[in-house]
């Protein structure tokens, strides 16, 4: 009995052995990516690549968990990529430069839109002494102080021939444009999307100076880890692909999904598709991205918010939009 006993038990340990082997390598195999994404209008088919489960699905075959991590700004999504918790995410100009700056092992690995009148100078809609920017000298303007709109400030005051002296520059949070513009503790604010449309649609706020109206670009980037993206370049090469499907798809998609698009952006679905149309969603950081990245470099240094301007151009890699499908769904 003792001798069957012995054998069952080494028949067991050897069954054991090998299953633990086999799960120990089915794990090997198994990898995640950790998406971060935040509310902005320039993200919105990536929302729609959300909602439809398509980058889920494409990496199905790779044996790749995703995992979508929300945030309502790029600061905090910096901070998630510095930690290790997130891999990839969508960033604005002005976070993406200051995350290099600070250090971080990150590369600029697509942009998922650039829209110069995604930013805008806006006054409170029956304010009559703020038509345009011609309109700034001796006023209170608001922004999100070292923002975009910051520098889109800088940029209308040069139009004019003017400068910060010129104007009151007030900091606010970008969520309190519409308060601070109704209630007249401002004359105009610069804000970007989806926060624009809201306050313009709801009567709060006219439009009265945009991006287009100076050289701004308003380029926002695909960031990721670089330990992430060496070691998964096919992961990146998915998703910035999938990317350019829901570019693609996104004006026809169907109704209920339009709608959970909009509910993610808290906008109706009319709203989305006119946002559409303010964005250039080109997913390759061409030149002309680079070198708008660049001018927020140097507009960072001129407010004392970086100590000296890098080349961000040695930071950006289109390898992995090169060795994607994308360009097939962007013709």
């Amino acid at each position: 009995m003792k001798k069957i006993t012995t054998i069952m038990l080494f028949a067991l340990l050897a069954i054991s052995a090998f299953t633990g082997c086999s799960k120990k390598e089915a794990k090997k195999g198994e990898r995640t990516v950790n998406i971060a994404i935040q509310p902005s209008a320039a993200f919105m088919p990536l929302y729609l690549c959300r909602e439809k489960g398509w980058i889920e699905e494409a990496l199905a075959s790779s044996q790749v968990t995703v995992k979508w991590n929300d945030f309502e700004s790029g600061p905090p999504i910096n901070e998630s990529l510095a930690a290790g918790l997130s891999d990839i995410g969508t960033n604005g100009d002005v976070p993406t430069v200051s995350a290099i700056a600070a250090g971080q092992k990150v590369t600029i690995v697509g942009v998922p839109g650039n829209g110069p009148d995604a930013y805008a100078m806006l006054a409170k809609a029956d304010n009559n002494t703020m038509n345009s920017d011609a309109d700034m000298k001796g006023k209170k303007i608001a922004t999100v102080i070292g923002s975009t709109g910051h520098n889109l400030i800088k940029k209308l005051l040069s139009k004019n021939g003017l400068t910060f002296d010129d104007i009151e520059l007030i900091n606010i949070a970008a969520g309190d444009a519409g308060i601070v513009l109704s209630t007249g503790q401002v004359d105009a604010v610069v804000i970007w999307e989806p926060n624009v449309t809201r306050l313009v649609d709801n009567g709060t706020a006219k439009i009265i100076a945009k991006g287009s109206d100076t050289n701004l670009r308003g380029t926002n980037t695909f960031l990721a880890r670089d330990e992430y993206i060496k070691a998964n370049p096919d992961v990146i090469s998915v998703i910035l692909e999938q990317f350019a499907r829901a570019v693609k798809e996104l004006p026809t998609t169907d109704a209920a999904t339009l709608q959970k698009v909009a509910d993610d952006l808290k906008l109706t679905p009319e709203q989305v598709l006119r946002l559409y149309n303010k964005y250039g969603f080109a997913v390759q950081c061409d030149a002309v991205d680079t070198a708008a990245l660049q001018d927020t470099c140097s507009f960072l240094v001129s407010i004392g918010r970086l100590e000296s301007e890098y080349q961000v151009k040695d930071y950006v890699d289109n390898s992995y939009f090169n060795n994607s499908k994308a360009k097939n769904y962007l013709k």
